[in-house]
């Protein structure tokens, strides 16, 4: 586990935007105290007018709660910390948000390998672009990686682990169950094969690192379709999810992946609690659509929620996926 320090990191923002509307671990583990230098301009191609409102019956909840007014991490800003190793350069240019990242976190995480996750952390070379001017189709869409935080690292909530039945039907494992063991840090993240460290829901360490001052709503990230990313630090916004009230049905199931690949697993008959993806159906219950999104000051945005989806799993706007085979 990494040690903690006392962090300075030098942040250096180059132009950015002024815009009003825009836990496995010891109690010590505390967020490290940071010491940034920043500067801030507008940038004219980014949307602060409410362009970005949504149009969509799905996304008409509404909501004011405190949120960051400075948010600095709509326009141009460097990462360079050299304590964690972060490095992340943001350049917002002709519409669109290039994101170029070495995928470290700039922020404590739990031991890697352990014994539900055998992988290492490594510096990645990734870069991501998004629109800085998304548009809601009104339908939510499904993702896999739904954006990337406001640090370098991707939001990936779904994982590759399967149950797979002789009797035809196949689980998702999710991420964060009690069932099986994926090694999961007190962010809410783990590590894949490749050393890419990504979170699967909320981190209070990443809040803490991203926060610029002292509203609810926190922006963390950047969705795949241009929308922006909260996380509420009270945990005001509910989830409109449930978990089904049918038994699962399976004969002869195995799990598929991961260290203990092969091991049978009993479905027939179970309870859904959780486990998987399909123990959860929408129903609309909470105050984000089924995407985690609603409407914040005007513009639709999507919010880290502290149950299922957690981290969101469809989006509304306009995307492209290209996922390896």
């Amino acid at each position: 586990m990494r040690k903690i320090f006392t962090l300075f990191v030098f942040v250096l923002f180059l132009p950015l935007i002024a815009c009003t509307s825009e836990t496995m671990f010891e109690e010590e583990a505390q967020q490290p105290t940071a010491t940034a230098t920043m500067t801030s301009q507008p940038a004219a191609d980014e949307v602060v007018d409410g362009n970005e409102t949504a149009d969509s019956d799905e996304a008409d909840h509404d909501h004011d709660h405190d949120i960051e007014i400075e948010a600095i991490y709509l326009g141009d800003y460097l990462i360079n910390d050299e304590v964690y190793g972060t490095q992340t350069t943001v350049t917002v240019n002709n519409g669109t948000r290039t994101i170029q990242t070495n995928a470290l976190p700039n922020h404590d995480t739990g031991e890697f390998p352990n014994s539900g996750n055998p992988n290492t952390i490594t510096e990645q070379s990734v870069t991501y672009s998004y629109t800085t001017n998304p548009v809601n189709t009104g339908k939510g869409k499904e993702i896999h990686v739904a954006g990337v935080a406001v640090n370098g690292i991707k939001l990936e909530p779904g994982t590759a682990e399967t149950v797979a039945c002789n009797s035809g039907e196949t689980y998702r494992v999710e991420g964060l169950q009690d069932s099986f063991d994926l090694g999961m840090d007190f962010n809410n993240a783990h590590v894949q094969p490749t050393g890419a460290y990504h979170y699967h829901g909320i981190s209070e360490l990443l809040i803490g690192a991203s926060r610029t001052s002292g509203g609810d709503l926190v922006h963390i990230g950047f969705a795949a379709d241009g929308y922006l990313l909260y996380a509420s630090s009270s945990a005001a916004y509910a989830p409109s999810y449930e978990l089904n009230t049918e038994v699962r049905s399976g004969k002869g199931c195995t799990l598929s992946l991961g260290r203990n690949g092969g091991r049978d697993v009993t479905v027939e008959g179970t309870v859904p609690d959780g486990t998987y993806t399909s123990d959860w159906v929408y129903n609309g219950s909470g105050n984000v659509d089924e995407c985690n999104g609603t409407t914040i000051h005007g513009e639709y945005a999507y919010v880290i929620t502290e149950g299922f989806p957690y981290i969101p799993r469809c989006l509304m706007g306009e995307f492209t996926e290209n996922r390896k085979p």
